[in-house]
């Protein structure tokens, strides 16, 4: 009984459009007339549509930076945390993870102009140094790299996760192994990495899941006006961006539930293999194994 609202929840909010959304994915539909049927002719378009092809290619790379940037960034932030001790610990604690706290869009726009390249904050940053910054929002070739700086605003999550693991870490294997002569990278790659691997095996899930999900900021930054959207292309053309295009800019909600499911697949075979592989990589206190 107590668990009864959940499970309704849970069928009407995300099992029913699930299954809604896999009927319509063999349809054609545009809201406006009843969908009719169309086999799997939505899944034989997509694999010939130039567009998803661009749009897989960038939320690949996109995902292949951002997340061993975020997770080393985080690891590090949360390791000058964990040395941090006294009441500035939890002061620091809030700081890095109040980014995570904005809104995805007011990000976005955020770094609309951060990134500008004539007055952007980031260019006469690198222009004190004497280097000139490119065209972020503009130039194809440095569009996504300018993405994953804007993503690396939001570690506070990540951070607080791989905080509360290295806090859990026994000090007294440090000290073992520090009175046996280890030094401190050794005491890093031979006990805190270990004991914080399941943490790091969690996170590197959830970065990837979101990695590849990655619309608000991109949406937010170059297809919020014709201007920006112009002046980028393709090159911020992210998976879901292009879904979300589809469904409700040019009211395709069969191709885009073909494209959404296409997505599902594609996570849960990552999510799979990471899990299969990296599984054996991490270290459980008990001896369990993932």
């Amino acid at each position: 009984m107590f668990v009864l609202p959940w499970l309704i929840g849970l069928a009407v909010f995300q099992l029913g459009p699930m299954i809604a959304s896999l009927v319509l994915s063999f349809t054609r539909y545009d809201l406006i007339s009843s969908p009719r049927w169309a086999g799997v002719d939505n899944y034989a378009r997509l694999a010939e549509d130039p567009k998803v092809a661009r749009a897989i290619g960038n939320t690949v790379v996109y995902t292949v930076l951002h997340v061993p940037l975020a997770i080393v960034l985080a690891l590090a932030l949360a390791l000058m945390l964990n040395r941090i001790g006294g009441r500035g610990a939890g002061v620091f604690r809030t700081i890095f993870y109040l980014p995570s706290m904005t809104p995805y869009v007011a990000v976005g726009v955020l770094f609309l102009f951060l990134l500008n390249g004539q007055a952007g904050m980031v260019n006469q940053f690198l222009a004190l140094f004497g280097v000139e910054g490119p065209q972020w929002t503009t130039d194809p070739d440095w569009i996504l790299p300018g993405i994953v700086l804007m993503s690396l605003w939001n570690l506070g999550s990540t951070t607080i996760i791989l905080f509360a693991a290295l806090r859990n870490v026994p000090a007294e294997l440090s000290e073992a192994a520090m009175i046996d002569g280890a030094g401190p990278w050794a005491r890093f790659l031979r006990i805190t990495l270990p004991m914080i691997s399941p943490a790091l095996f969690f996170v590197l899930i959830i970065n990837t899941i979101a990695s590849l999900q990655m619309f608000d900021q991109v949406y937010a930054m170059f297809f919020g006006n014709q201007v920006t959207q112009q002046a980028s292309g393709d090159a911020a053309l992210f998976y879901v961006v292009y879904l979300f295009q589809q469904a409700f800019q040019f009211l395709r909600m069969g191709y885009a539930s073909a494209l959404a499911w296409v997505l599902f697949l594609v996570i849960a075979l990552i999510t799979f293999v990471q899990w299969r592989v990296g599984g054996r990589l991490v270290h459980y206190e008990g001896g369990e194994r993932a």
